[in-house]
């Protein structure tokens, strides 16, 4: 599939703008999993502990591979209590407790293994390359991965983290804008999977907050942006997930939800809505980063955005969404 150009394909240093991806997926385990990504890219399988590996030395970078659980890993802080310092061995506790919790980390992620989901988290990769992690999905199709719709258990997703073309203020409430008027769409298009809309990870933002970022006078400083979406999203769990974006572009924020570990700082947007449809031969990221790219469109309008803006705040006022669906398929068509 031919990838859509974003309006803006450089970064702010001029540079292709990349995207990272992650994908997770049942029916295979990390190890096999990371041999695939070693066959399919080059590099060197590592492993760091029973369920988490790396693959160093692909033409892009390291790709991560590992079950998508702490609880299953080993804590790093207690292995390190248990490494030697200062060139003295560590007392024989620390080493009985360090082996014991990696033994029973091991024991756990082995049990869990069929209902925790593997997941490959790509390095950044320029958007014109994209379509080569297909090659990737492909493999992983051949050899029994498992996608979103194998299981109703399964919640499965992918997610794009496409890289900011500027970090002024400006152009991110125009990506948060055109999202926001696009949301439905992408929805409805993806026709995000039961059990992952049920799941709190892909939530919506809710129609209060969506009234005040898309009103005419709303032109905010970095900091109200920012503080603003803390008041209104105190979570993690949102379809564009912007807390790393946030705590990037503003590392001494006092608000500890931009601190939190699992929230690491990055220039991109975290977009989190597609499945993992690993059982259509036809879809890929190719397939997910063209939708996305509707919203790269719409962003670098700003015509067209104050026009849809607009248009959505009359939505807003109406009950029933099947019209505003209608409306966006009429202008995706047009």
């Amino acid at each position: 599939m031919t990838l859509t150009a974003p309006t803006y394909t450089t970064n702010a240093d001029g540079q292709p703008r990349r995207v990272g991806v992650e994908i997770e997926f049942a029916g295979i385990g990390p190890i096999q999993a990371a041999r695939l990504v070693e066959m399919t890219f080059g590099g060197r399988v590592e492993q760091h502990s029973a369920h988490r590996l790396q693959v160093t030395g692909t033409p892009w970078g390291v790709f991560h591979v590992e079950l998508d659980s702490k609880y299953v890993h080993p804590d790093e802080r207690l292995l390190d209590r248990a490494r030697a310092v200062d060139g003295q061995p560590p007392g024989i506790g620390e080493h009985l407790r360090a082996s014991l919790h990696s033994r029973t980390r091991e024991w756990l992620g082995d049990m869990v293994a069929g209902l925790v989901p593997t997941e490959i988290v790509c390095p950044p990769i320029p958007w014109h390359e994209l379509e080569r992690l297909d090659e990737l999905f492909a493999a992983l199709r051949r050899h029994g991965a498992e996608g979103t719709d194998a299981s109703l258990l399964y919640g499965f997703g992918l997610h794009l983290n496409p890289e900011i073309p500027s970090p002024d203020v400006e152009s991110v409430i125009a990506y948060l804008r055109a999202y926001l008027i696009l949301a439905d769409w992408l929805r409805d298009e993806i026709v995000v999977d039961v059990t992952r809309d049920m799941l709190p990870h892909t939530r919506p933002f809710h129609s209060d907050y969506t009234r005040r970022i898309l009103a005419q006078d709303y032109a905010p400083t970095l900091p109200t942006l920012v503080d603003d979406y803390l008041v209104a999203n105190p979570t993690r769990n949102r379809e564009l997930d912007l807390l790393p974006l946030f705590a990037w572009l503003m590392p001494g924020h006092p608000n500890a939800l931009l601190r939190e570990t699992l929230v690491k700082p990055r220039p991109t947007y975290h977009y989190r809505l597609p499945n993992a449809s690993l059982s259509d031969p036809e879809w890929g990221v190719s397939v997910e980063w063209n939708r996305w790219a509707e919203v790269e469109r719409l962003a670098a309008d700003p015509v067209r955005l104050a026009e849809r803006s607009a248009a959505y705040r009359v939505h807003l006022a109406q009950p029933t969404l099947s019209r505003w669906l209608d409306s966006l398929r009429h202008w995706m068509r047009h």
